[in-house]
């Protein structure tokens, strides 16, 4: 709520003159007065025939039926105000409450805290405002495979998930607080499980049931209750989501890049969102420029590419260790068992940086 009106008073929107009245008008302090400036407390009232200079931002002195802007005003020698142009009343005075007037409504609850959002609510009287901070995320990278440099060599690869989640996960609302890699080290974890502050552990790797997954026996250990334990979507079906403790999670990332974007997407942001307080994205839907063959039982995400008209291409590199595919794409389709047909319909998940003017096309949701 507004705690005083925007603006506070009757302002000035240009230098120029307040004026009363038709003109010509008479300026009683003469033209080497400084007049209203913005911040003076103080402001004599005119009478009808009278103008005073006065800046941007000023208060508009009681009595003043408009503004002159000084490009539109001369003054003669007699010490007489003349208008160049016509004056219609209240011109270039921006009233009392124009904006909003006090106790209005200026947000709803849940409203990001923009930039944009800091300036309005400290126009409008506020020292402090009540926030939902930003869910406090920290990245475990599991898996001795891993190189943070250089080529793959000797049976070893790149990391990509540790470069990609931080941001990753800033663009989805959170403060990522760091990024630690483990290898497969089942002690390992559990200590930086026990250790970690954060409101949400993010892990890669470890979720299946090969030899050196420690992420489900880590998770029993610590007596973690499981939630989610793997979901029907290809990628990215051996994801997982835990409460470690009241008010703190963990979501478990499949090793593979694209798998790991698929939990992201399903897993992670719909809780960040949910501790953030924010509402759910609206839902967007496309036709398909090309058939997407499905799974059996599962849902597939596929990366697509904006085509314009509300149709998108579905694009090739898709695989569950592939990233070429989702780097140059607009959206995610999700694909039904059995699949879509081309020209078929199918509802988009956006990507979090990806909420530009292409969405406009895709208007309307899903049908």
């Amino acid at each position: 709520m507004a705690l005083t009106d925007l603006p506070a008073f009757d302002t000035s929107a240009m230098d120029g003159w307040a004026v009363a009245g038709p003109g010509p008008w008479r300026l009683p302090h003469g033209e080497e007065h400084a007049g209203i400036l913005a911040g003076c407390p103080d402001v004599l009232p005119l009478r009808d025939g009278e103008a005073v200079r006065i800046a941007t931002g000023a208060r508009v002195p009681p009595g003043a039926t408009a503004v002159l802007r000084s490009e539109h005003g001369t003054v003669r020698p007699q010490g007489e105000l003349y208008a160049s142009r016509h004056l219609t009343q209240g011109q270039d005075i921006r009233p009392r409450g124009q904006e909003c007037r006090r106790g209005d409504e200026l947000l709803p609850a849940g409203t990001l805290v923009t930039p944009a959002v800091l300036g309005l609510v400290s126009a409008a009287g506020y020292d402090r405002l009540r926030v939902v901070p930003r869910p406090r995320v920290e990245v475990l990278v599991l898996g001795d495979e891993l190189l943070r440099e250089g080529l793959p060599h000797d049976g070893r690869i790149r990391d990509a998930l540790g470069p990609l989640l931080g941001p990753w996960l800033q663009a989805l609302g959170a403060e990522p607080v760091g990024v630690r890699r483990l290898g497969d080290d089942a002690a390992a974890l559990r200590a930086a499980l026990e250790a970690s502050d954060a409101d949400v552990v993010l892990t890669t790797g470890g979720t299946a049931g090969g030899p050196v997954d420690h992420v489900h026996p880590t998770l029993h250990g610590l007596g973690a209750e499981l939630l989610v334990d793997g979901v029907a979507v290809r990628p990215g079906h051996p994801m997982l989501l835990a409460r470690l403790a009241p008010g703190r999670y963990l979501v478990g990332l499949p090793g593979n890049p694209l798998a790991a974007v698929a939990g992201l997407l399903t897993l992670a942001e719909p809780l960040l969102r949910t501790l953030s307080g924010r509402p759910a994205a609206e839902r967007w839907g496309a036709r398909l420029t090309e058939a997407a063959p499905g799974h059996a039982t599962d849902t597939r995400l596929v990366p697509v590419a904006y085509e314009g008209g509300g149709r998108v291409r579905p694009l090739r590199f898709h695989g569950p260790a592939m990233l070429r595919g989702i780097a140059s794409a607009d959206a995610l389709a999700v694909v039904p068992p059995g699949g879509v047909d081309h020209g078929g319909r199918a509802e988009l998940l956006g990507l979090p940086w990806q909420t530009g003017p292409w969405q406009t096309g895709l208007a309307g949701g899903a049908r």
